[in-house]
């Protein structure tokens, strides 16, 4: 059985909950760095990462790790890597997305360029071809640079895991799912625990909630780059995906309460939560905040604010009267998003927690009222 180095990419300051994740699937953690976890797994595993694990972008599945401070180094060190051992006569091999940090090579497009270019030399040499008609199945290269150390991984996930196929729509403001079941994650929230949001949208922390408590793969309805390689047997991904859908708990006590003042988003979260498979499980309804009561159930949510959706006053006026219908305790925690430096201020009570974190490119903190 071979096993190969896995790279799970993640949100900044949410390195921990994607290792817990990954250990609870039964992997072995390699490393965790700032914006990843590496972990080994085999075949199987990596169909079952992509299909159940709920905090990462996409599975890398790491070719080599090289020293490279000229691009002369890089296209060498690119070329001597056994890129005929996953890429066939007829692959379609291109790098989707170069970064780097604090790295003499610093031009995305040159990098990419020189590294495709490396990779076909080594392919001429292997396959004794002169041109490749890359019109097979598609292997994407994702590629990091961070102080002239190189990274180099083949994208087995193709689109973004976060788009899980059940979020065709999306409201004003959406938090990804990706990150949305992160947060829920860094929560006490259990299955067994009713689960409300306030200000719902789309319905993104609901129906996460949702695939979590039932042990839904968050992933069974969408395809991956990886299930058209030679180098992995097509017959893995069926029997995961089969071994993933025995494992769903029909019988797991689950309830989630969803409000929003915007009918729209009323409608998109209950459409959302019916393409998902959990709507029987969801009640979502028109309110306003000022209606919300306290009902023994953990509060996470991602209210509107000033930089995107509201002015910063009515943001304000909106956090001040949360603040008074929220009343946060030990039986009833708020966990809520926002990136307002003041939030506290308005909200009237210093949270208990507070972590940094981002929703896309926006810096937040994730305040966190438990007490």
């Amino acid at each position: 059985m071979e096993l190969y180095e896995l790279i799970a990419p993640c949100h900044f300051g949410l390195e921990a909950v994607m290792k817990r994740e990954i250990l609870d699937l039964g992997y072995e953690i390699e490393r965790v760095e700032d914006g990843k976890v590496t972990f080994l797994a085999d075949a199987e595993g990596i169909a079952y990462a992509n299909l159940f694990l709920r905090t990462t972008e996409r599975i890398l599945l790491k070719v080599g790790q090289v020293h490279a401070e000229t691009y002369d180094e890089l296209f060498e060190a690119t070329k001597a890597l056994p890129w005929e051992k996953f890429i066939p006569k007829n692959g379609k091999f291109w790098v989707t997305k170069a970064n780097s940090i604090k790295s003499k090579l610093f031009s995305p497009s040159d990098i990419q360029s020189i590294m495709k270019k490396a990779i076909v030399e080594r392919l001429k040499q292997v396959y004794h071809m002169e041109w490749f008609p890359e019109d097979g199945a598609q292997y994407p290269i994702r590629v990091s640079i961070l102080k002239d150390e190189v990274t180099i991984g083949l994208d087995t996930s193709g689109v973004s895991l976060h788009k899980r196929g059940y979020r065709k729509l999306t409201a004003k403001a959406p938090i990804t799912e990706t990150l949305a079941a992160a947060l829920i994650m860094l929560t006490p929230w259990k299955g067994d625990r009713i689960l409300v949001d306030p200000f719902c949208g789309s319905g993104t922390f609901l129906i996460e909630s949702a695939l979590k408590a039932l042990n839904i793969p968050p992933c069974i309805n969408r395809k991956f780059a990886a299930e058209k390689w030679d180098c992995i047997d097509s017959h893995i991904w069926s029997s995961e995906r089969q071994r993933a859908i025995g494992l769903v708990n029909k019988t797991a006590e689950f309830k989630a309460f969803g409000f929003d003042i915007d009918e729209e988003s009323v409608r998109l979260s209950i459409d959302n939560s019916a393409k998902a498979g959990v709507k029987s499980r969801i009640r979502i309804e028109q309110a306003d905040i000022s209606e919300y009561r306290p009902m023994n159930a953990i509060t996470i949510c991602n209210p509107p604010y000033g930089e995107r959706m509201l002015e910063i006053r009515e943001a304000e006026e909106l956090y001040r009267k949360m603040g008074e219908v929220f009343r946060p305790d030990s039986e009833n925690p708020c966990y809520i998003i926002s990136p307002h430096e003041e939030f506290e201020k308005f909200f009237g009570r210093k949270a208990d927690k507070k972590r940094k974190l981002y929703n896309g490119m926006i810096k937040c903190n994730l305040y966190m009222y438990f007490k």
